[in-house]
This record gives C-alpha cells, structure tokens and sequence, in this order.
C-alpha cells in the first residue's frame, strides 16, 4: 500500500508525538528525547501498515492516529528492551 505525500506528513507529525508519549509510557526502556521520538516515527509506520490489516480501529481522526502510532512505538521500544537484554 503506497503512501501519499500528505500521509506520510502526517505519519511523521504523529510519530514525533507518539515517541514522546512512549518514552513516557515504557519507563527506563526510552532512548532520550531524538530516540524516541525516531521510534514513535518507525511505530506510527508500523501501526499505519499492520493494524488496518488486522482489522483493528481503535479511534478515528488524528486522536486515533496518535492513538495507533503511541501502541506501535510502545510495542517497538518493549521488543528493542527484550533484545538488548539478550
């Protein structure tokens, strides 16, 4: 599924935020504010990609893309705390 110029605008936008909350959400397991804020980036790709194919709506507007891309990041940094344990 290709994304639009403007998507992927806003996927960022989002993502910048999403980071910020899921450093604060996943405690100890953030990588400073440019960290997470380049993880909230990857999670809102992710959650933009993976969750619409699992059928999965949590919200809608930009309340439900913050929403969806804050899960993603958080999934993200507690799969990046699980592999820098091993």
């Amino acid at each position: 599924m290709p994304f639009s110029g403007e998507s992927l605008i806003v996927i960022i936008i989002v993502g910048l935020i999403a980071g910020w909350l899921a450093g604060h959400i996943v405690k100890a397991g953030g990588f400073g504010i440019v960290g997470d804020i380049i993880v909230g980036i990857i999670g809102a790709f992710v959650a933009a990609w993976l969750l619409p194919r699992l059928g999965i709506h949590l919200a809608v507007g930009i309340f439900g893309r913050i929403v969806d891309a804050t899960l993603g990041a958080v999934i993200l940094l507690l799969i990046i705390r699980l592999v820098k344990r091993i």
